[in-house]
């Protein structure tokens, strides 16, 4: 399906029903308290539409459903492969709704029509889909024993699981944690960004279509103190997997601590760096891999290429070509599929990347900021030790540190906080591999910048995140539980070892 026209995907947006309302138990409901709170169009500053302002009430209840369809086991003992039938009917109904739901998202977050008509809803759907496909085909274990005893290893649904997502992926971020969860047979409560809440009540309702339970996929919109600590507090929820800032998601463990030690998976921020080489082949090559990595989804990416670590030898070389390739990402009107930077998620986001802006002291390309947009931005810093080399930014922001040997790149590059992604570009290939291994962090590439893709595990060290990973057959463990199941064989019970 190829793209449309900017004037085409107005005319859709103009046409769309924004779904407003919580979704729980089948169906969608208003606040217990009547509030709402306003979505803003982040590219021109107008009102989408009044969503409902939910609370701990709303949370309680959205558990509470979540719960019963848990135990009556309508999804949690529902056969496999029925699941994955549900599923894979929801995938269908999403592919037949694709443009709908790329046009909200786009509007809800400022990400641009281009990224979310051939990345982010094509992936989305895929995520499910692998996941999906994966629900019988996961085996449970016979561990070794004695000839009088056999020793099953079988996974269990851990039963109700909230999953807080970020704004910076709203789609793509519900399907890496619904796709696993609901394919161990969970029920979940889903608190989307307060940014960005539109795509989700709208997956939730295609579910519900598709033949999902009442109660098992709720979606609960609101702030974080109004319903996602709630939810992180509450002494009925099992189990929470969180994406977002390192902040936030150091909470999730105190909420944890102070309620029922529910189990918590944490995704977090990333200082990720790029290590280029003295030896790196094609630097043209090199510099559109850096450009697309620190300007892609306007740098609202916890993966992105945040620090360009790079040998004396070649920088000035890459800096010309990078300049090239970023005058190749246009900044403009997220609904024009010419566009490759769209607005910043909410003016607040905006003010703080304008924040470290004005901390920049030499500039090599773009800085400049208007009305919600920052264009691709290049500085060079003089250490590791610069603010912007330290902090996320999450903005299309690119910090160029010099070094003058492959053992200070390495250093520097882990000289962080954080370690959930890098990269290193070298043509010596035994280098490239001490490199990906003495990097610390959850995913490296080499001579490329990525994430992987659904069949390998996504996650951190360090401040990044831990207690799981998200993408790949690792992604279903947090989900579940493992029990062991020990049988005694033996004739006689005197001799029944226990």
């Amino acid at each position: 399906m190829g793209l449309l026209t900017k004037d085409e995907y107005k005319a859709i947006a103009k046409d769309l029903t924004l779904p407003t309302s919580a979704f729980v138990d089948g169906g969608y409901r208003a606040a217990a308290s009547g509030k709402t709170f306003t979505s803003i169009n982040p590219a021109t500053g107008e009102e989408l539409a009044q969503i409902a302002g939910c609370g701990a009430e709303d949370v309680d209840f959205a558990v509470l459903k979540a719960r019963e369809a848990f135990d009556d086991g309508r999804w949690s003992k529902m056969h496999p492969s029925e699941r994955k039938d549900v599923l894979i009917r929801l995938c269908k109904l999403m592919t037949r709704n694709s443009r709908e739901l790329s046009v909200m998202e786009s509007l809800d977050s400022g990400k641009t029509i281009f990224d979310c008509e051939t990345v982010d809803i094509p992936e989305t759907i895929h995520a499910i889909k692998w996941h999906a496909e994966a629900i019988d085909k996961i085996n449970d274990e016979v561990a070794p024993a004695s000839d009088d005893h056999i020793a099953m290893v079988v996974r269990e649904p851990i039963g109700v699981v909230g999953l807080v997502l970020p704004w910076n992926f709203p789609l793509l971020m519900l399907a890496w944690k619904i796709g696993p969860a609901l394919a161990a047979g969970c029920s979940v409560v889903v608190k989307p960004a307060a940014e960005t809440t539109l795509t989700a009540l709208r997956v939730a309702e295609l579910a519900s279509e598709a033949g999902l339970p009442k109660g098992v996929l709720n979606v609960i919109p609101g702030g974080g103190a109004e319903v996602g600590e709630p939810l992180g507090r509450h002494m009925d929820v099992d189990m929470v997997s969180f994406t977002g800032s390192t902040v936030t998601g150091k909470r999730f463990l105190t909420y944890s601590a102070e309620s029922n030690a529910k189990e918590v998976v944490l995704e977090m921020g990333g200082k990720n760096p790029a290590v280029v080489m003295d030896d790196a082949e094609n630097l043209d090559r090199v510099a559109a891999h850096i450009v697309n990595g620190a300007f892609w989804n306007m740098g609202e990416n916890c993966s992105a290429t945040s620090r360009l670590i790079v040998h004396k030898d070649v920088k000035d070389e890459l800096l010309k070509r990078i300049e090239a390739h970023a005058r190749e990402w246009v900044v403009g009107d997220p609904m024009d599929p010419e566009t490759r930077v769209g607005a910043l998620v909410s003016e607040t986001h905006y003010n703080k990347v304008c924040g470290y802006l004005d901390k920049a002291e030499n500039i090599v390309l773009g800085g400049k900021a208007d009305k919600g947009f920052v264009e691709p931005t290049v500085v060079d810093v003089a250490s590791n030790d610069d603010t912007l080399a330290r902090e996320e930014i999450f903005g299309p922001v690119l910090s160029v540190i010099e070094v003058s040997s492959f053992d200070e790149a390495i250093s520097v590059a882990n000289d962080t906080d954080y370690g959930l992604c890098a990269s290193i570009f070298t043509a010596n290939a035994k280098r490239a591999i001490r490199g990906a291994r003495m990097l610390r962090a959850g995913t490296v590439t080499v001579n490329s910048f990525g994430e992987g893709d659904i069949s390998t595990p996504f996650g951190g060290y360090k401040q990044s995140g831990f207690g799981g990973r998200d993408n790949s057959l690792h992604a279903h463990d947090q989900y579940t539980q493992l029990k062991t199941i020990w049988l005694d064989l033996a004739d006689d019970e005197d001799e029944a070892v226990s």
